[in-house]
C-alpha cells in the first residue's frame, strides 16, 4: 500500500512536470524564432546592396509564415483595418456615398438613400474636385474616401462638378455613421412570390 502510495505521487509529479515544461519549451521556441526573424531583417536591412523597406520585408515575411496555415487566416495591416472593417461590417462614418474612378476622374457613383451626401442633393455622376480644401482631381479614389470618412458628427467641405453646368457646387455635410445595407427593398408580389433588391 505504501509502495502504490509513492508510484501515486511519482506519476503526479511526471504529469505536472510535463505539464509545465511544454508551454514552456513551446515559448521558448517563439521568442528563439522572432529573435532570428528580427536579426535577419536587421542584417538584410543593413548590408543588402540596394535599399530596401523594412516594412514591405516584414510584411511579406509574415504573409509567407500565414501561408503554411488554412486559406481563412490572413494579416490586415493597420492602412487596410478600415477598410478591412466596412466590408465585413458595412459601418464606417462619413457622407454615405460610393464614390470610383471613371476616366481618371472621382465620381459618385452611388449616394445611398438618406445619409448626407443624398439629402445634400448630390447626385450620381457628379465630379469630386475638393474635399476639405484638399484638390482630389486625379488622385486615386481611394483618397477621396479616406477624405471624405472621419469621426462622427464632424463637418467636411465637399466641391462637386455637375455635367452640363457651369461652375462647381460647394456643401458642408456633416458626418454620420453609416450602416449599410444590401438588401435595399424587399416586398410580397403576391402570395409566393418575393421580390428583393439588392445593393451592390
Amino acid at each position: 500500500m505504501k509502495g502504490l502510495k509513492w508510484k501515486w505521487v511519482i506519476l503526479v509529479s511526471i504529469i505536472f512536470a510535463f505539464g509545465f515544461t511544454v508551454p514552456a519549451d513551446r515559448y521558448f521556441d517563439i521568442a528563439k524564432n522572432l529573435d532570428i526573424f528580427t536579426t535577419l531583417v536587421k542584417e538584410v536591412n543593413s548590408n543588402y546592396v540596394d535599399e530596401v523597406d523594412p516594412k514591405k520585408l516584414v510584411d511579406h515575411g509574415i504573409h509567407g509564415m500565414l501561408q503554411q496555415l488554412d486559406p481563412y487566416t490572413d494579416y490586415i495591416p493597420k492602412e487596410d483595418l478600415e477598410a478591412f472593417s466596412i466590408q465585413t461590417t458595412g459601418e464606417y462614418a462619413g457622407i454615405g456615398a460610393l464614390v470610383g474612378q471613371i476616366r481618371h476622374k472621382t465620381i459618385v457613383t452611388n449616394p445611398y438613400f438618406g445619409f448626407p451626401a443624398h439629402r445634400a442633393g448630390i447626385r450620381v455622376g457628379d465630379e469630386l474636385i475638393s474635399i476639405n480644401g484638399i484638390n482630389v482631381q486625379g488622385k486615386p479614389s481611394g483618397e477621396s474616401s479616406a477624405l471624405l470618412k472621419g469621426p462622427p458628427q464632424t463637418e467636411v467641405d465637399v466641391e462637386v462638378k455637375r455635367y452640363g453646368e457651369t461652375g462647381t457646387i460647394k456643401l458642408k455635410l456633416t458626418r454620420e455613421r453609416i450602416k449599410i445595407s444590401n438588401v435595399v427593398y424587399r416586398g410580397m408580389v403576391d402570395d409566393k412570390i418575393v421580390l428583393i433588391q439588392c445593393d451592390e
